[in-house]
């Protein structure tokens, strides 16, 4: 895979985490923090996974490790911030995102009378109180340093409300407010948190796993010329964890393609 085109003083010296890595948005993530010029811890539970995108990225020039990390499981977590500093001494920059999207789980994720508890704990523990663990281990290596910035991936589900997927807009929703919290608890001592809320972003698994007519359907809910990437989203990614972004904290900005101008509407 082609390396993206980077810009290596951006994050010179720095160490990045990449929490949901092995695959489409963590992936992209990750190798445009390297092509930026950070160490790059990718962590996944997919560790196959994660250990073939550190290899494409040392490949290419930069410098990665894959790391198993199972979210809902703080043990886990803590093992996978002892590992990023026993190799690279510090974190400076957390990309929060992961969630359970595998059909078993969202597919089965209805309502409030409809789901079961077991599919409502298991998207919290995944896509909420992972980006809590995962803050609440990184935070003090970030003080360490003086600072740092966590970006957290959410949805358009978690600003409006749906039908169904109770249990993913509700995480979503705790998600920016998580954000919101953590800006708020420790900006003045130098870490911002910011959560990107995406709406249709064509990874591989998106495009393999609907039907042409319902693709067509996502896109014509986009105010762009063009679907999102994966590399649209990393780029703003990277972005928003570095200093260029050093005035933004505790925002929720869309990155949808304006999807979300037309919700409602």
């Amino acid at each position: 895979m082609t390396a993206p085109a980077g810009q290596p003083d951006r994050f010179a010296g720095k160490v990045a985490v990449v929490v949901g890595s092995a695959t489409g948005i963590g992936a992209a993530t990750a190798r445009q923090l390297a092509a930026d010029g950070a160490s790059v811890v990718v962590a996944d539970v997919i560790v196959d996974g994660a250990e073939r995108v550190a290899k494409e990225i040392e490949d290419a020039g930069g410098r990665a490790v894959g790391v198993e990390v199972e979210l809902r499981d703080e043990g886990s977590v803590k093992a996978m911030v002892d590992t990023t500093l026993g190799l690279f001494g510090r974190i400076d920059a957390l990309h929060n995102n992961a969630a359970d999207t595998r059909p078993s789980t969202i597919g089965n994720d209805t309502d409030v009378v409809d789901i079961d508890l077991s599919i409502w704990d298991q998207t919290l523990g995944v896509d909420l109180t992972g980006y809590l663990l995962t803050c609440r281990h990184v935070i003090p290596a970030m003080l360490a340093n003086g600072g740092g910035a966590i970006l957290n991936t959410s949805s358009l589900a978690g600003l409006r409300g749906e039908s169904e997927r109770v249990g993913y807009g509700v995480a979503k929703a705790g998600v920016h407010a998580l954000t919101r919290h953590v800006a708020l608890r420790w900006g003045k001592e130098g870490i911002r948190c910011n959560a990107m809320a995406l709406g249709v972003v064509m990874t591989d698994a998106l495009r393999d796993g609907v039907t042409p007519e319902f693709r067509a359907q996502l896109v014509a809910a986009l105010h762009v010329r063009d679907e999102g990437t994966p590399a649209d989203i990393a780029r703003v990614a990277s972005f928003l964890l570095s200093d260029d972004a050093r005035y933004i904290n505790g925002a929720t900005i869309p990155v949808d393609g304006g999807m979300g101008v037309g919700l409602g509407g």
